[in-house]
């Protein structure tokens, strides 16, 4: 069941029910793709239609931000909890190197995806990362060849939004994955170049402020969170 929050339809799952879920897309027919919109993302769907589409067509959307959850309570259709796009992929990894799936990583600055892979094939033994391309090209053909001739099942796809969910659209069927995940920063924390903030802070829904602390530049993304309460605020007190 999918949970409406200022235009965006969550899925209301778990986190075991979303890897459980994603998994089993990874085995299906077809291609599929996973979004994990935080609210600045919602806030950029509210204005750009077709970005709003692509968060649409996605077999799951996941909700990333803590301020999610937030809107969600304060219009009276409380999600089940929240589900990080880095430890929901963290989940399908587990199952990959379960069964011997293929995993390719795009995005990041060249060398960070490979950094990335040699450290998940550590982690995870019998993860198979069959293919790296960094977030720099200009051309999407030698890219979704790359990933093709890779015979990768699931696609990573690091290059921040709207880019990664409208590459996924555009291009994620004829790479020939079963699944597409849009998970923004993410292998610069699985290459350790970007530390998460400690269990307890995530515990309480308090990375975005450990975030906010090491990287206070990103005080111009973090003061549209209270906007974006008050809208869903707004919008519960209109019954829309």
């Amino acid at each position: 069941m999918r949970t409406d929050v200022l235009g965006v339809a969550f899925d209301n799952v778990t986190m075991a029910q979303a890897v459980e879920r994603g998994l089993e897309l990874a085995r299906g027919d077809g291609f599929s793709y996973v979004v994990t919109p935080n609210p600045e993302l919602v806030m950029m769907a509210r204005r750009d239609p077709a970005y709003a589409r692509a968060l649409d067509g996605a077999a799951l959307t996941l909700p990333d931000g803590i301020g999610v959850i937030y809107a969600a309570k304060i219009l009276g259709r409380p999600l089940q909890e929240r589900v990080p796009g880095v430890d929901f992929a963290c989940g399908v990894m587990e199952g990959l190197a379960r069964t011997g799936g293929r995993l390719f990583l795009l995005g990041a600055k060249p060398g960070v995806a490979q950094q990335a892979a040699d450290r998940l094939r550590s982690r995870y033994p019998g993860l198979v990362v069959c293919g790296v391309h960094d977030g720099y090209f200009q051309e999407d053909a030698p890219v979704v060849e790359a990933v093709r001739a890779s015979g990768a099942d699931v696609l990573f796809v690091c290059l921040g939004a709207p880019k990664q969910e409208n590459w996924m659209v555009q291009n994620g069927a004829a790479a020939g994955v079963r699944l597409a995940v849009g998970l923004g920063g993410s292998l610069d924390v699985f290459a350790g170049t970007v530390k998460r903030a400690p269990e307890g802070w995530q515990k309480l829904g308090l990375e975005w402020l450990y975030r906010l602390c090491k990287e206070p530049r990103r005080i111009t993304r973090m003061i549209k969170l209270p906007g974006f309460l008050c809208r869903a605020l707004w919008c519960r007190i209109r019954g829309t």
